[in-house]
């Protein structure tokens, strides 16, 4: 297994880190967030496994959080990783979607050490980081929290993850000392979210950066569309879609270790694999120009020409524009209809949803693509808030 340091801090983390977000369910479900019914267990065996499989291999980085699994991932690393404790660089997440008040600071934090069957965390991150939650969590006295949870050894380091765009990434990554981030970073999103210009600014200042999402939630690797899988088939080295994607992220040296969330026994064996050959700027110019082509290939696929740049921001009824055309596109170039009608109707709130468009028309004055945006949001809600949309 190849090493990178974590951050300023100089911890040595592995290329490949585990993500616990997707476990493999009782009843086969790929995903915690695809059909995922509380009442099913993990698959405790075969997860077991899986990170046992992966120890053993070298890998020495664990993320997990409150939330994954109504918080049954937790519970279970608690019970196979302590034997390892020593060996592995143990990760989770402040619920920031689940604040209410200060005294949830604590009770979260004593509710997960509690579950890991641990008295310290090795990382401790505030989850999901944006502009609203930023604001939210400086109020109930996060920062001074976070002081505290470190000089009492709670957590040895702490560290955000984050969803937003770069110019308040920015502003967090200045606002503390923190040892690390955790953005959703690959070859399709280079430029989304904090993108390339925040996994640079993050390195500059002497933070770790763990990359969520290498493989876009699998859907770079499969299904693979056949234009996609032709451009593939045409690299002189043959690789797998994941492989591509994997090595893409592992090609920056500003990346510390990219997290991979495996729901299957050959997926971590794929993965550990993989993770032995990549080395910082080890792709071919020519392998990068094959990765480009194929990202053009999918944007060739987009049905609303929108770049995410997010200049038609804010929305004065509360519209999260971006992520509602972000949400329809997938829908047609990922192939996951099921995913994106649940994206849109469970993860987005009613007011950030496309039916909350009030049709001022201000977004479209402020969009340089010059998209009609009141239209596209009415095609967004018209199409997403169908249930039987998935069975199409």
């Amino acid at each position: 297994m190849l090493y990178r340091k974590l951050g300023k801090n100089g911890l040595d983390v592995s290329n490949l880190g585990f993500g616990c977000m997707r476990l493999p369910i009782q009843g086969g479900s790929k995903s915690h967030l695809d059909g995922f019914d509380p009442s099913k267990l993990i698959d405790e065996e075969e997860a077991t496994k899986m990170v046992k499989y992966a120890i053993a291999k070298g890998v020495n980085y664990f993320d997990t959080a409150y939330v994954y699994h109504a918080g049954q991932s937790e519970a279970f690393l608690g019970k196979v990783l302590k034997e390892h404790r020593d060996q592995i660089i143990l990760v989770t997440k402040l619920p920031v979607m689940l604040l209410r008040k200060r005294e949830d600071l604590d009770g979260f934090l004593e509710k997960q050490l509690r579950r890991l069957d641990t008295d310290h965390l090795d990382v401790y991150l505030l989850h999901g980081l944006g502009r609203q939650s930023w604001g939210m969590v400086k109020g109930l006295g996060v920062l001074e929290f976070l002081d505290r949870i470190q000089k009492d050894g709670r957590t040895r380091y702490v560290g955000f993850s984050f969803h937003d765009d770069v110019k308040i990434f920015k502003e967090i990554v200045d606002s503390y000392d923190w040892m690390m981030c955790q953005i959703q970073y690959n070859y399709f999103d280079e430029n989304r979210q904090a993108g390339k210009e925040g996994l640079s600014y993050a390195a500059s200042k002497g933070l770790g950066v763990a990359v969520m999402e290498p493989i876009r939630g699998g859907k770079l690797a499969d299904p693979v569309p056949a234009e996609v899988q032709a451009l593939w088939d045409s690299a002189k080295k043959k690789r797998t879609p994941a492989e591509w994607a994997l090595r893409w992220v592992w090609n920056h040296p500003e990346v510390s270790t990219a997290l991979s969330g495996m729901s299957q026994m050959s997926q971590v064996e794929e993965n550990v694999r993989i993770a032995n050959e990549g080395k910082p700027r080890s792709l071919t110019k020519k392998e990068l120009s094959t990765i480009d082509q194929v990202k053009k290939t999918y944007e060739k696929m987009l049905k609303i020409d929108c770049t995410g740049c997010a200049y038609c921001m804010p929305c004065e009824s509360g519209v999260n524009i971006p992520t509602n055309l972000s949400v329809y596109n997938d829908m047609f170039m990922f192939k996951d209809p099921e995913l994106n009608v649940m994206l849109y109707n469970v993860m987005l709130s009613p007011e950030a949803r496309a039916s909350n468009c009030a049709e001022c028309g201000k977004c479209e004055e402020r969009c340089p693509q010059h998209i009609q945006i009141r239209d596209a949001l009415k095609m967004v809600h018209e199409t997403l808030s169908r249930p039987q949309v998935a069975g199409r």
